[in-house]
């Protein structure tokens, strides 16, 4: 049985709590391994680690920590294949969604590698008479991260990245339910020369979260998750004096307007809603239908979902794999069993003709779904699609902006003053234009706005340099001390 473990000061250390977590195969349903539970000591001997390699660590020049950004960035894309065989077995996604998880979160190292020009600072030569002015960034110390089942890769490295290039060091605390590549990475930091200690993992529940929220020397928490917890992350973590930056959950609603191409719409609800299952914090979950278009683009949905080929994700053709859990399946599962009785039309029910083995749910499709249902008001985290009819623009802006969730919203439409409004008003943090799933790219910022953030910095880019350094400002003089004299005034410019 394949056992995970933790990395700590640069080597693999199995655990002596006596905990352990069973790691499943999604796609057959049978355990593949069994991870390691930290212990608080577990916990700090992590950030004993940290600790002490962060003042070497801080002081190395930026063009050596970029040196070791752009040797990780070659390892990763070396063995970017390795990676994504080893999400697919652990979180059950697809290869070629792995591999596109892997990409995504490469651009991330690809952004710390230039580091020296996004950490510099600002000059005031002469701000008062023979005094100059200039503001520096620095590292904070010990940072963390706590990441989720959905993207094990791709996430840590919207937060190692950048946090290791500016200077910090890092102990990362990853989902239990698929912690293999976690270590995978921490092996390519060792090989790409990042010195011992520098990257620490704990493999743990909520004993290792509560013990990172806790702990008088970590500066700074980064989390991405449901929102119950990160509220609970946020409000922890800044009780205990720490940075927090903490994503929550989505509602994510795709508005089609009566003139956007409807067969685009529907191609794109498809991949939307569909791809890794719905297991995405910026999938489309609730498409909003303007009336005279409803009938046609749910009828084009319902045509296009068999064409989904839902199998184990190792196997060449599938575009659909199974949930993480059979937990959450039957979750999942529960929403469409209630569906009907809330008043909402089961068009395709994925219920059907799933394979024997493994945690499927084939793609599902409602109809008919109001705001008062709970397949609407919850984040369902599933291959569940949900179609709400609206009267036009104006309905369906007023129900996104009512809705509590705002990380991610799409508008399909041929309007470009419609679009161009839809960005003005809608209350979201990330808006797609004809695009359906609008992740920034690695040199803007990823982060919701409402109850899908908690904090005042987005995730990754140039938010999160910022998230990760604190400014200082020096004010210098280089007097002639012939002329040095006495003064008890208050400094002025002038």
């Amino acid at each position: 049985m394949n056992r995970i473990s933790h990395w700590i000061d640069g080597k693999v250390v199995e655990s002596n709590s006596g905990r352990s977590a069973v790691v499943y195969n999604p796609a057959t349903g049978e355990q593949s391994g069994a991870v390691d539970l930290a212990s608080v000591d577990e916990v700090e001997a992590a950030v004993a680690a940290a600790r002490a390699a962060f003042p070497e660590w801080r002081s190395t020049s930026l063009s050596r920590r970029a040196e070791v950004m752009f040797r990780l960035r070659e390892l990763v894309d070396a063995n970017r294949k390795e990676i994504a065989s080893m999400l697919t077995a652990e979180h059950g996604k697809v290869l070629t969604d792995a591999l596109g998880e892997v990409a995504r979160g490469l651009e991330n190292i690809e952004f710390a590698c230039g580091i020296p020009q996004l950490i510099k600072g600002e000059y005031s030569e002469q701000a008062a008479s023979g005094i100059d002015v200039y503001s520096i960034r620095q590292p904070l110390g010990v940072v963390a991260g706590i990441t989720p089942f959905n993207f094990p890769a791709m996430v840590p490295m919207w937060m190692f990245a950048n946090a290791l290039a500016c200077g910090n060091t890092f102990v990362l605390k990853p989902s239990e339910k698929d912690p293999s590549v976690s270590l995978y990475l921490a092996e390519l930091l060792a090989q790409a020369g990042l010195p011992a200690g520098c990257f620490n993992v704990v493999q743990g529940d909520k004993v290792a979260v509560d013990a990172i929220l806790e702990h008088p020397h970590i500066a700074a928490v980064s989390f991405v998750g449901s929102t119950p917890i990160a509220r609970y992350i946020y409000e922890t973590g800044t009780a205990n004096g720490k940075r927090v930056q903490a994503l929550g959950g989505a509602k994510n609603h795709m508005l089609v307007l009566s003139d956007a191409d409807v067969d685009m719409a529907a191609d794109a609800a498809i991949g939307a809603g569909y791809g890794s299952a719905g297991e995405r914090c910026m999938a489309v979950s609730v498409v909003l239908a303007s009336e005279s278009i409803a009938d046609e683009l749910v009828a084009k949905i319902a045509e296009r979902i068999p064409q989904v080929k839902v199998g184990p994700g190792n196997e060449a053709g599938n575009e659909m794999g199974p949930l993480i859990t059979g937990e959450h399946r039957d979750k999942v599962r529960g929403y469409v069993d209630a569906a009907p009785a809330e008043g909402a039309a089961v068009v395709v029910d994925g219920r059907d003709g799933v394979p024997e083995d493994g945690f499927f749910l084939n793609p599902t499709l409602l109809d008919h779904v109001t705001p008062d249902m709970a397949c609407y008001r919850d984040e369902i985290f599933g291959p569940v699609l949900s179609v709400m009819r609206v009267s036009g623009y104006q309905e369906g802006i007023d129900t996104i902006n009512a809705n509590p969730y705002a990380n991610g919203t799409a508008i399909f439409t041929r309007d470009g003053g419609a679009a161009r409004q839809f960005q003005f008003d809608v209350q979201v943090g990330m808006v797609g234009v004809n695009v359906p799933v609008p992740v920034p790219v690695s040199y803007y910022s990823f982060g919701g706005w409402k109850a899908s953030l908690f904090g005042d910095t987005h995730m990754y880019g140039p938010e999160g340099v910022n998230f990760y350094t604190r400014a200082k400002v020096v004010t210098s003089r280089w007097p002639d001390p012939a002329t040095s004299t006495i003064d008890l005034g208050f400094p002025e410019t002038r």
